[in-house]
């Protein structure tokens, strides 16, 4: 599906805590209501990271409220995978857990190779600049994958 915008895109990474939610964040911001955008982590033993907020309160994104749910969770809740146009994942053990959960279906899983800050740095601003790092990998690959941001506010 690497032609035209999808319709709904589900981010994913290990957690759901990090890398996923600023996806999820940046994306809605960057394209409004063009698609659904929902995250899932392959577990959710973690809640949201403080870092990440931070890092994306910077460019206007909220994450505050962001809660934090695995692939079983969404099932649960009654979000099939399927209906998803498109997922794409963050880390190697979401790809490898899309994958397997979408088997059946006829569904594009992406694999976006985004660095996981957490535990890098030693100091507070070595920190920011590793999830800054993170951040900037997200919206570098979403550009080149939907296009310029459509929406400003």
């Amino acid at each position: 599906m690497s032609a035209g915008f999808p319709s709904s895109v589900l981010f994913c990474c290990d957690h759901n805590a990090t890398r996923s939610p600023m996806a999820e964040g940046l994306m809605k911001k960057f394209y409004g209501h063009r698609a659904y955008v929902q995250s899932a982590g392959v577990k959710n033993d973690l809640e949201i990271d403080g870092f990440a907020v931070t890092v994306c309160a910077e460019l206007g994104v909220e994450l505050q409220r962001h809660r934090v749910r695995s692939f079983d969770e969404m099932e649960q809740w009654g979000d099939d995978l399927s209906g998803f146009d498109l997922i794409v994942a963050l880390s190697p053990a979401s790809q490898r857990h899309a994958l397997e959960l979408t088997r059946h279906f006829h569904l594009d899983v992406e694999y976006w190779p985004i660095l996981d800050p957490t535990g890098l740095g030693e100091t507070r601003e070595a920190k920011l600049a590793a999830y800054r790092q993170a951040r900037d990998q997200i919206i570098g690959r979403m550009i080149a994958r939907f296009g310029e941001p459509t929406e400003t506010g």
